[in-house]
């Protein structure tokens, strides 16, 4: 991969993380802890703190524990990267995504020991984990890895197809 192109995905994760982390500056600083907004049916912003990860998984875990497995991810997410087909440019802005998201996170967690979480979908009967924008980078970074496996692989197939191995 090329120093440029290493340099726009950095950039995107660079980008993810700092709006993630202007965004939960917003919260903080205009929210109550626990203060719920409607913005529309179904869509509130609902301050609160998560000491896990993911659905508040692991909340149990130390501080330093939990920056510590997240980096390791981080690294491991640059590694799976790096080794990218240079055609896969869904797969890597899905992981300069992953990136971005897990550092907003990593951010909250070394600073403030939880992570500021404000987006909530809710019923009258049921509601969503809360969540926040760094949690969605990480999602929608996990689904362009995936659709981009899913591409190629219909590639393969259609054009497995088409070209018989030898002696076939």
């Amino acid at each position: 991969m090329s120093k440029r192109i290493l340099a726009i995905y950095a950039l995107v994760a660079v980008a993810a993380a700092g709006l993630d982390q202007w965004i939960k500056q917003l919260v903080v600083a205009n929210m109550e802890l626990y203060e719920r907004i409607d913005v529309m049916p179904m869509l509130s912003l609902y301050h609160t703190r998560n000491t896990g990860i993911a659905f508040s998984f692991l909340s149990g875990l130390d501080d330093t524990i939990m920056v510590v497995l997240t980096g390791v991810v981080m690294l491991f997410i640059v590694w799976l990267a790096a080794k990218a087909e240079p055609h896969q440019h869904l797969a890597r802005t899905g992981f300069a995504l992953i990136v971005g998201g897990a550092l907003g996170n990593i951010i909250d967690r070394s600073t403030l020991g939880y992570v500021v979480d404000y987006v909530l979908f809710h019923t009258q009967t049921w509601s969503f984990a809360v969540f926040n924008l760094a949690d969605a980078f990480i999602s929608v970074g996990a689904a362009l890895v995936v659709l981009q496996e899913i591409l190629d692989w219909r590639r393969g197939s259609a054009g497995a197809g088409r070209n018989p191995p030898d002696g076939a």
